[in-house]
């Protein structure tokens, strides 16, 4: 691995929030698919280093992950990772108090890398050591340094419980957040997640990977209203979602249509069109969640939407139109966030270590670890 390949967010001393206690300093390490990331975040908030070593140029040409490659790149990057982190922070490991890296739920051979990583580092200095899920790294990440969907500078406390739309990599997931641990489902898609199916009409138009992004950026120049997509349960009674069937008409639509019709346009359009169904169905699940007697009882205050697809502006705005409507505040990572990173280890790590969660036994990272399981 060389300098070039490695891009770097560098957050300095973020904004924090004062503690009259000892700070306390975690070391987070994320490998869970694409990117080898670690992050060292303080107890009270603040990000001091955020390195980001990005896969992407080498999975492009195969149109996604190839599970393999990541697992190789990851054992190239993650010591050079590490070292930049705590270079970037000033700190050596002494001065880290806690370890933790994600031990699933993501492609078993990065999981292991990431995981060994922090286990080596853990029983070398006799420092505590979290495992952490991955979707709770997302799922914690706005009470680190949550935004509005404009990203302004004013912080969001986000206090527990609140209403999640969990929408990363194959999850897609309405969760009542009660605490550290303790999560409700609320509603789940029943076939493709949100990014998958944004994935797959990025592939469909040849736009390229990784989809969101593009499909989000070409939306923004089309016509919404041109074609016609189903919104498939929004008639029915739930809190579930279904996107393959509006990836099916998609599919259909563009079979039917002649090649020399797909020009920057309809590409445009097309795009713009397929992101109105998914935002539809997003926020019609989620105003039904919003009368669901588990919701009703619960009382949260705050309407979250954190995973990948949180970074689409369309559905970060409908969000927070949906939660102004409901007298709800509504709260999103920032944009750098969003995506699999250390920082949100490094949190949800603080996060679990405070609530007495720390590895006394053996740990098996898990390909497969629902958040109800906690």
């Amino acid at each position: 691995m060389n300098d070039e390949k490695i891009i770097i967010t560098d957050m300095g001393a973020s904004a924090g929030h004062e503690s009259s206690g000892k700070t306390t300093l975690c070391l987070g390490i994320e490998s869970s698919c694409d990117e080898t990331s670690a992050a060292i975040v303080d107890s009270n908030r603040n990000i001091l280093s955020h390195i980001i070593y990005s896969q992407i140029p080498e999975h492009q040409k195969y149109g996604g992950v190839v599970p393999e490659l990541a697992a190789r790149a990851h054992i190239l990057a993650i010591d050079e990772v590490i070292k930049l982190t705590l270079e970037r922070a000033g700190k050596t490991i002494d001065n880290i108090d806690v370890v933790a890296a994600t031990a699933g739920p993501g492609l078993i051979g990065g999981v292991l890398v990431g995981w060994m990583a922090a286990t080596g580092i853990a029983n070398a200095t006799g420092k505590p050591l979290v495992a952490v899920n991955h979707l709770e790294g997302h799922a914690l990440v706005p009470r680190l340094k949550a935004a509005s969907a404009s990203d302004s500078s004013t912080n969001i406390d986000v206090e527990f419980p609140y209403l999640l739309m969990l929408a990363s990599g194959g999850h897609c997931q309405i969760l009542l957040v009660h605490g550290v641990g303790k999560y409700e489902l609320v509603g789940q898609t029943l076939d493709d997640s949100a990014g998958e199916a944004f994935d797959k009409i990025s592939k469909m138009l040849g736009l390229g990977y990784p989809g969101g992004p593009i499909v989000d950026k070409r939306a923004q120049l089309g016509d919404k209203k041109r074609f016609h997509f189903p919104r498939p349960l929004c008639d029915k009674p739930g809190c579930d979602f279904s996107f393959s069937g509006i990836k099916t008409a998609a599919r259909m639509l563009l079979d039917k249509t002649p090649e020399s019709d797909i020009d920057e346009k309809f590409i445009n359009d097309f795009c713009a069109s397929f992101q109105a169904a998914v935002v539809d169905c997003i926020t019609n699940r989620l105003s039904n969640a919003l009368h669901d007697e588990r919701v009703i009882k619960a009382q949260p205050k705050t309407m979250v939407v954190a995973g990948g697809v949180a970074k689409n502006s369309a559905v970060r705005a409908a969000m927070e139109e949906l939660a102004k409507k409901s007298n709800m505040l509504f709260a999103a990572p920032p944009m750098n966030l969003c995506t699999d990173n250390g920082a949100m280890i490094a949190w949800a790590g603080l996060e679990n270590y405070k609530a007495g969660k720390i590895v006394r036994e053996p740990v098996a990272p898990r390909p497969r670890w629902p958040l109800t399981e906690l």
